[in-house]
């Protein structure tokens, strides 16, 4: 009997160390953040309270975008931006653009829009740009700017995407961008009725074999809370991870 219970121990025993994240069947995800303050812990909720993924988390180093040397970058199925880093270096776009190769997802959310305002592949990448004015300049003009506390309006635009299907118009409490520019190869999300804000406020788009969402909302608390953002982010995250 011995032998027995010892060799049935050994198997019970591998059985639990082969139970990683893989055996959970929850999505692997990168959450970069880094350049831009937040709150964090209301913010990070977001992402633990998602039964579905299984979450890892970096910053950016300063002033480069050292969270794309990890040595295991190519081993999730989604990366999520939540950063606004000025600078990336040669090495850095290689491993970036790596993730495209692979059919890894990326989820881009926010203020991650005005990263990398000199390396034009980013933008078309993420199938935006928002064209940040020189230091010096107003932040904030007509033609370009932001506005914190604003109620918006969400109007959902397909309603078939596997993103948005189901979802009703929605209003939330967050944060406007205008002025930004939008690549003619995306596919619209989300608009608003808000006068002042730009449109579209969502959009996906192809990169190599990668799926790419970008999610304009998102800027503290009274966001991050709002129920229908976070379907939003859990959804987008399972459709670039083609789930």
């Amino acid at each position: 009997m011995k032998p027995t219970l010892i060799a049935l121990c050994a198997l019970f025993l591998g059985a639990l160390s082969a139970t990683g994240e893989e055996g959970t069947g929850r999505t692997r995800v990168l959450l970069i953040t880094g350049g831009h303050g937040f709150e964090e812990e209301a913010f990070f909720k977001v992402f633990k309270d998602n039964s579905g993924i299984a979450l890892t988390t970096d910053a950016h180093g300063k002033p480069d975008a050292t969270a794309y040397e990890r040595g295991d970058l190519l081993t999730y199925e989604v990366v999520v931006l939540y950063d606004m880093a000025g600078q990336i270096t040669e090495p850095q776009k290689a491993k970036f653009l790596s993730l495209f190769d692979k059919g890894i997802g990326l989820v881009v959310l926010h203020h991650a829009l005005v990263s990398y305002l000199a390396w034009p592949d980013y933008a078309r990448i993420i199938g935006g740009h928002y064209p940040k004015p020189p230091a010096g300049e107003p932040q904030v003009t007509e033609a370009v700017g932001y506005q914190h506390n604003v109620e918006i309006p969400v109007v959902i635009v397909p309603r078939d995407h596997p993103i948005t299907a189901g979802m009703k118009d929605f209003t939330i409490h967050d944060e406007i961008y205008w002025g930004f520019r939008v690549g003619k190869d995306v596919t619209p999300l989300l608009t608003t009725t808000h006068p002042k804000s730009g449109n579209p406020l969502a959009w996906t788009r192809m990169e190599g074999k990668s799926r790419v969402v970008y999610l304009q909302l998102g800027h503290d608390h009274q966001a991050y809370d709002n129920p229908n953002y976070r379907e939003l982010v859990a959804r987008s995250i399972q459709w670039a991870a083609r789930r």
